[in-house]
């Protein structure tokens, strides 16, 4: 199991989907959340509104996500972490062609990492699970 104390701080990213279902708009249609995570701090780098769909971002949305991580730490990581169910051809293109290494992982080895901004993300779209507020 991948824990944020085996990593220096921009040693490793993880590349998400923040959500665990599309997001719908009545205007544009159903939307997925990318992110990018330092694997050290969980510090969230980057994120972006995609079209939903089984590819994942784009080219020109994997290069944005991408510049815009590394707006925060000036530098790329040695590697980058995706869950395996999430195939992201372009961004795994994109990382490669900037000299980053990409290892595909089972999402629960990313949970320990990515859990917690999930929930939170989760939460601010519906509410807090019943039960869990007075």
């Amino acid at each position: 199991m991948l824990h944020p104390d085996q990593f220096q701080v921009n040693e490793a990213w993880i590349a998400f989907r923040l959500n665990e279902w599309p997001v719908h708009t009545e205007q544009d249609g159903d939307f997925d959340i990318f992110a990018f995570m330092d694997a050290a701090s969980c510090f969230l780098l980057s994120s972006r509104p995609v079209p939903a769909t089984s590819e994942g971002p784009g080219k020109l949305e994997s290069r944005r996500l991408l510049k815009q991580a590394k707006a925060h730490k000036k530098r790329w990581p040695k590697t980058l972490f995706l869950p395996r169910d999430q195939p992201a051809l372009s961004i795994v293109a994109e990382a490669k062609r900037q000299g980053i290494a990409v290892v595909h992982v089972p999402e629960d080895q990313l949970l320990p990492f990515i859990g917690e901004v999930r929930e939170g993300f989760r939460e601010s779209l519906i509410g807090p699970r019943a039960g869990l507020h007075d």
